[in-house]
Protein backbone atom coordinates (compact mmCIF):
# COMPACT_ATOMS: atom_id res chain seq x y z
CA UNK A 1 0.00 0.00 0.00
CA UNK A 2 2.83 2.70 0.64
CA UNK A 3 4.35 2.30 -2.78
CA UNK A 4 1.35 2.16 -4.30
CA UNK A 5 0.66 5.69 -2.30
CA UNK A 6 3.91 7.07 -3.72
CA UNK A 7 3.74 5.68 -7.39
CA UNK A 8 -0.03 7.74 -7.42
CA UNK A 9 1.73 10.92 -5.94
CA UNK A 10 4.36 10.51 -8.77
CA UNK A 11 1.85 10.41 -11.31
CA UNK A 12 -0.39 13.16 -9.77
CA UNK A 13 3.18 15.87 -9.58
CA UNK A 14 3.34 14.60 -13.28
CA UNK A 15 0.30 15.09 -14.45
CA UNK A 16 0.76 18.96 -12.94
CA UNK A 17 4.00 19.63 -14.27
CA UNK A 18 2.61 18.30 -18.30
CA UNK A 19 -0.56 20.26 -17.67
CA UNK A 20 1.29 23.60 -16.85
CA UNK A 21 3.95 23.29 -19.68
CA UNK A 22 1.23 22.98 -21.59
CA UNK A 23 -0.82 26.00 -20.68
CA UNK A 24 2.72 27.90 -20.82
CA UNK A 25 3.34 26.78 -24.46
CA UNK A 26 -0.48 27.65 -25.70
CA UNK A 27 -0.11 31.46 -24.27
CA UNK A 28 3.57 31.68 -25.67
CA UNK A 29 2.38 30.25 -29.32
CA UNK A 30 2.75 32.46 -32.16
CA UNK A 31 -0.28 31.99 -34.71
CA UNK A 32 2.37 31.25 -37.81
CA UNK A 33 -0.63 30.75 -40.63
CA UNK A 34 -1.62 34.15 -40.00
CA UNK A 35 2.09 35.78 -39.54
CA UNK A 36 2.80 37.85 -42.89
CA UNK A 37 6.23 39.70 -42.17
CA UNK A 38 6.86 43.13 -44.38
CA UNK A 39 8.86 42.50 -47.18
CA UNK A 40 10.39 45.99 -47.34
CA UNK A 41 11.55 44.95 -43.84
CA UNK A 42 13.37 42.40 -44.97
CA UNK A 43 14.86 43.80 -48.02
CA UNK A 44 16.11 46.31 -45.79
CA UNK A 45 17.18 44.03 -43.21
CA UNK A 46 18.82 40.90 -45.37
CA UNK A 47 18.89 42.54 -48.63
CA UNK A 48 20.34 46.13 -47.79
CA UNK A 49 20.51 48.16 -51.25
CA UNK A 50 23.95 48.39 -52.44
CA UNK A 51 25.54 51.11 -54.93
CA UNK A 52 28.76 50.10 -57.15
CA UNK A 53 30.22 51.05 -60.23
CA UNK A 54 33.22 49.55 -62.47
CA UNK A 55 35.65 51.63 -65.28
CA UNK A 56 36.63 48.60 -67.66
CA UNK A 57 39.05 49.21 -70.07
CA UNK A 58 38.07 46.34 -72.37
CA UNK A 59 40.14 47.25 -75.62
CA UNK A 60 42.91 49.27 -75.48
CA UNK A 61 45.50 48.69 -77.85
CA UNK A 62 47.69 49.44 -81.26
CA UNK A 63 47.28 47.53 -84.12
CA UNK A 64 49.54 47.80 -86.94
CA UNK A 65 49.54 46.38 -90.90
CA UNK A 66 51.52 47.67 -93.49
CA UNK A 67 49.71 50.79 -94.25
CA UNK A 68 47.97 51.64 -90.80
CA UNK A 69 49.07 52.49 -87.25
CA UNK A 70 45.96 52.75 -85.45
CA UNK A 71 44.99 53.38 -81.39
CA UNK A 72 42.09 51.21 -80.60
CA UNK A 73 40.10 51.30 -77.77
CA UNK A 74 36.41 50.22 -76.06
CA UNK A 75 36.13 51.32 -72.86
CA UNK A 76 32.74 51.35 -70.75
CA UNK A 77 31.79 52.59 -66.97
CA UNK A 78 28.81 51.60 -64.97
CA UNK A 79 27.56 52.35 -61.61
CA UNK A 80 24.42 50.96 -59.85
CA UNK A 81 23.32 48.12 -58.04
CA UNK A 82 22.18 44.27 -58.63
CA UNK A 83 19.37 45.28 -61.16
CA UNK A 84 19.53 48.18 -62.46
CA UNK A 85 22.60 50.77 -63.71
CA UNK A 86 23.53 53.36 -65.93
CA UNK A 87 26.27 52.83 -68.19
CA UNK A 88 28.58 54.91 -70.35
CA UNK A 89 30.30 53.40 -73.24
CA UNK A 90 32.36 54.50 -76.14
CA UNK A 91 34.20 52.28 -78.93
CA UNK A 92 36.73 53.92 -81.74
CA UNK A 93 39.88 54.07 -83.54
CA UNK A 94 42.50 56.96 -84.22
CA UNK A 95 44.86 56.69 -87.10
CA UNK A 96 48.20 57.57 -86.16
CA UNK A 97 49.39 57.94 -89.54
CA UNK A 98 47.37 61.23 -90.92
CA UNK A 99 45.13 62.12 -87.20
CA UNK A 100 41.64 61.14 -88.79
CA UNK A 101 39.51 58.65 -86.98
CA UNK A 102 36.15 57.16 -85.99
CA UNK A 103 34.13 57.75 -82.81
CA UNK A 104 31.65 54.20 -83.54
CA UNK A 105 29.72 55.18 -80.67
CA UNK A 106 29.59 57.45 -77.66
CA UNK A 107 26.22 55.88 -75.67
CA UNK A 108 24.72 56.65 -72.08
CA UNK A 109 22.24 53.47 -71.22
CA UNK A 110 20.10 52.80 -68.39
CA UNK A 111 19.22 48.97 -67.64
CA UNK A 112 17.37 46.66 -65.81
CA UNK A 113 18.13 42.97 -65.16
CA UNK A 114 15.39 40.73 -66.60
CA UNK A 115 16.98 37.44 -66.47
CA UNK A 116 20.16 35.71 -64.19
CA UNK A 117 22.24 36.76 -66.56
CA UNK A 118 21.08 39.10 -69.39
CA UNK A 119 20.22 43.41 -69.08
CA UNK A 120 18.05 44.86 -71.07
CA UNK A 121 19.40 48.36 -72.11
CA UNK A 122 17.54 51.54 -73.96
CA UNK A 123 19.37 55.40 -73.85
CA UNK A 124 20.53 57.31 -76.50
CA UNK A 125 23.92 58.13 -78.06
CA UNK A 126 26.55 59.87 -81.02
CA UNK A 127 28.44 58.45 -83.80
CA UNK A 128 31.26 60.60 -84.97
CA UNK A 129 33.88 60.71 -88.08
CA UNK A 130 36.43 63.46 -87.64
CA UNK A 131 39.56 64.43 -89.72
CA UNK A 132 39.14 66.23 -92.96
CA UNK A 133 35.67 66.32 -93.07
CA UNK A 134 33.85 65.74 -89.71
CA UNK A 135 30.64 64.61 -89.51
CA UNK A 136 28.23 63.49 -86.61
CA UNK A 137 24.85 61.26 -86.35
CA UNK A 138 22.78 61.37 -83.18
CA UNK A 139 20.66 58.06 -82.24
CA UNK A 140 18.43 56.49 -79.54
CA UNK A 141 19.66 52.48 -78.60
CA UNK A 142 17.69 49.52 -77.54
CA UNK A 143 19.85 46.50 -76.49
CA UNK A 144 20.47 43.32 -74.40
CA UNK A 145 23.85 42.59 -73.33
CA UNK A 146 24.85 39.25 -71.00
CA UNK A 147 25.47 35.97 -70.74
CA UNK A 148 24.45 33.14 -73.45
CA UNK A 149 25.04 29.69 -73.13
CA UNK A 150 28.37 28.57 -72.98
CA UNK A 151 29.64 31.70 -71.43
CA UNK A 152 29.59 33.74 -74.38
CA UNK A 153 29.78 37.36 -73.29
CA UNK A 154 26.71 39.17 -75.86
CA UNK A 155 26.24 43.02 -76.17
CA UNK A 156 23.52 43.01 -79.33
CA UNK A 157 21.69 46.72 -79.85
CA UNK A 158 19.95 48.52 -82.81
CA UNK A 159 20.21 52.08 -83.24
CA UNK A 160 17.71 54.38 -84.59
CA UNK A 161 18.98 57.80 -85.83
CA UNK A 162 17.20 61.66 -85.54
CA UNK A 163 16.73 60.72 -89.65
CA UNK A 164 14.73 57.43 -89.08
CA UNK A 165 17.81 55.33 -90.22
CA UNK A 166 18.22 52.20 -88.81
CA UNK A 167 21.49 49.90 -88.06
CA UNK A 168 22.34 47.20 -85.68
CA UNK A 169 25.40 45.99 -84.30
CA UNK A 170 26.80 42.69 -82.33
CA UNK A 171 30.03 42.04 -80.14
CA UNK A 172 30.61 38.36 -79.17
CA UNK A 173 33.48 37.46 -76.91
CA UNK A 174 34.34 34.29 -75.19
CA UNK A 175 37.21 33.69 -72.72
CA UNK A 176 39.42 30.57 -73.17
CA UNK A 177 40.97 30.11 -69.86
CA UNK A 178 45.00 28.08 -70.12
CA UNK A 179 45.33 28.81 -66.74
CA UNK A 180 43.74 31.23 -64.19
CA UNK A 181 46.21 33.85 -65.32
CA UNK A 182 46.93 33.41 -69.09
CA UNK A 183 43.34 33.93 -71.08
CA UNK A 184 43.03 33.55 -74.79
CA UNK A 185 39.97 35.83 -75.75
CA UNK A 186 38.33 35.03 -79.39
CA UNK A 187 35.77 38.23 -80.50
CA UNK A 188 33.25 38.46 -83.30
CA UNK A 189 32.03 42.06 -84.21
CA UNK A 190 29.68 43.60 -87.50
CA UNK A 191 27.35 46.04 -88.26
CA UNK A 192 24.17 45.63 -90.52
CA UNK A 193 22.53 48.97 -91.68
CA UNK A 194 18.86 49.22 -93.46
CA UNK A 195 20.12 52.06 -95.36
CA UNK A 196 22.75 54.13 -96.18
CA UNK A 197 24.76 56.41 -93.76
CA UNK A 198 26.95 58.21 -95.54
CA UNK A 199 27.81 60.85 -92.60
CA UNK A 200 29.44 57.94 -90.73
CA UNK A 201 30.71 55.64 -93.27
CA UNK A 202 27.75 53.07 -92.93
CA UNK A 203 26.12 51.48 -95.76
CA UNK A 204 23.01 49.11 -96.50
CA UNK A 205 23.55 45.90 -96.19
CA UNK A 206 25.97 43.73 -93.74
CA UNK A 207 28.94 46.32 -93.53
CA UNK A 208 31.71 44.02 -92.57
CA UNK A 209 32.77 41.03 -90.58
CA UNK A 210 35.81 41.64 -87.93
CA UNK A 211 37.28 38.47 -86.48
CA UNK A 212 40.27 38.72 -83.73
CA UNK A 213 42.11 36.72 -80.68
CA UNK A 214 43.62 38.29 -77.98
CA UNK A 215 46.09 36.18 -75.25
CA UNK A 216 46.28 38.39 -72.27
CA UNK A 217 47.99 37.56 -69.00
CA UNK A 218 46.70 38.75 -65.99
CA UNK A 219 49.44 39.84 -63.84
CA UNK A 220 46.57 40.94 -61.36
CA UNK A 221 42.51 40.43 -62.38
CA UNK A 222 42.63 44.22 -62.91
CA UNK A 223 45.56 44.51 -65.20
CA UNK A 224 46.39 42.40 -68.11
CA UNK A 225 48.74 43.27 -71.23
CA UNK A 226 48.06 41.29 -74.37
CA UNK A 227 49.07 40.71 -77.96
CA UNK A 228 46.59 38.92 -80.68
CA UNK A 229 45.27 39.16 -84.05
CA UNK A 230 42.73 41.00 -86.15
CA UNK A 231 41.28 39.96 -89.24
CA UNK A 232 38.32 42.06 -90.80
CA UNK A 233 36.85 41.87 -93.88
CA UNK A 234 34.57 44.32 -95.79
CA UNK A 235 31.31 43.45 -97.43
CA UNK A 236 28.66 44.57 -99.93
CA UNK A 237 28.02 48.31 -100.68
CA UNK A 238 30.80 48.95 -97.90
CA UNK A 239 33.35 47.10 -99.98
CA UNK A 240 32.39 49.03 -103.31
CA UNK A 241 32.58 52.50 -101.47
CA UNK A 242 35.70 51.69 -100.17
CA UNK A 243 37.62 49.85 -103.55
CA UNK A 244 36.48 53.11 -105.06
CA UNK A 245 38.13 55.14 -102.67
CA UNK A 246 41.43 52.66 -102.60
CA UNK A 247 41.34 51.83 -99.75
CA UNK A 248 41.95 48.29 -98.27
CA UNK A 249 38.93 45.76 -97.99
CA UNK A 250 40.41 43.04 -96.44
CA UNK A 251 43.30 43.23 -93.67
CA UNK A 252 44.95 41.60 -90.84
CA UNK A 253 46.21 43.42 -87.97
CA UNK A 254 48.95 42.76 -85.53
CA UNK A 255 47.60 43.98 -82.11
CA UNK A 256 49.28 44.92 -78.85
CA UNK A 257 47.51 46.30 -75.92
CA UNK A 258 45.98 46.65 -71.89
CA UNK A 259 43.19 45.33 -70.35
CA UNK A 260 42.57 47.05 -67.24
CA UNK A 261 39.64 47.64 -64.78
CA UNK A 262 39.17 49.81 -61.80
Amino acid sequence: MKNLSIKLKLLIILYLLFTFGTQAQEEERVNLPNYRPDPNIIRKVLLPPARFGKLLFDLFEYRRNSDEKEFVYDVEFWYGGDFRRLWMETEGEHSLKNGSGTVERFDIYYSQLITAFWDFRLGGGVASVYGDNSKSRTYGVVGFQGLAPYWFEVDANVRIDTEGKVSADIEVEYDLLFTQRLILQPRLETVVAFSDIEDVGIWKGVNYLELGARLRYEIRREFAPYIGISWITYLGKAKDVMEASGEDTDRFDLIFGLRMWF
